[in-house]
């Protein structure tokens, strides 16, 4: 795992810069963050400029190593261009809904590729389901459709329960992003995986529907 290709490169490099950049200087930080009040005055451009800044290191790293494990699944099957595509549509997607969930909270402000990278690990499972995933604290493989299932599933716990400091609406968002975008890229997934379409469906209906009733 971990393809370098050059558009990859690229957008590590962007996201390292500009987050390096809103560590030393928080006027920018403020200007370009996800900020629910200044979204709906018309700075749209921190729709998508958000997607490029980090709180800290930490989070800076855990997104971008993410992204490297992750990226040349989809690469490997759809090329850099709609990489690119996926990458950019998953992270416009997430601030989508946090945008959705959130058009009631003017201060509510965040940060982070999380919605991208989400959308480029929900693709890579699309397109490759069946491939084993290991995580630290579970010393067996997790099928790469588990894995996916479950964290959606843990995201709107999350949303439903404001658990922690964490964007899981715009976490969801990506997914749904990447999940949307791969299928209209890869329509032959229709007819090779209509299973795994219709399992990968399910959190995200899920979801809507938890809204409809209200209990998100």
């Amino acid at each position: 795992m971990g393809n370098l290709s050059l558009v990859l490169i690229v957008i590590i490099a962007a996201n390292a810069l500009i987050s390096f950049k809103g560590f030393s200087d928080h006027p920018f930080f403020e200007k370009y963050k996800f900020h629910i009040g200044s979204i709906l005055r018309g700075e749209k451009i921190r729709m998508f400029s958000s997607g490029f800044l980090h709180v800290d290191m930490a989070h800076l790293f855990f997104n971008m190593f993410s992204l490297f494990i992750f990226a040349d699944v989809v690469i490997g099957f759809l090329g850099d261009i709609q990489f690119v595509v996926i990458y950019i549509g998953s992270l416009v997607m997430g601030n989508l809904l946090s945008l959705y969930f959130h058009k009631d909270e003017p201060h509510y402000s965040a940060v982070g590729a999380s919605g991208a990278v989400m959308g480029v690990i929900y693709s890579a499972i699309l397109l490759q389901p069946n491939m084993s995933l290991y995580m630290f604290f579970i010393p067996i493989p997790i099928p790469a459709y588990i894995f996916g299932i479950g964290y959606l599933l843990y995201s709107i716990y999350g949303m439903k329960n404001r658990l922690g400091n964490i964007g899981h609406d715009a976490h969801f968002g990506g997914a749904i992003g990447g999940y949307v975008i791969t299928l209209l890229l890869a329509t032959w997934l229709f007819e090779k995986n209509l299973l795994m379409i219709g399992l990968l469906a399910l959190p995200i209906i899920l979801l809507f529907v938890l809204k409809k009733l209200g209990k998100i």
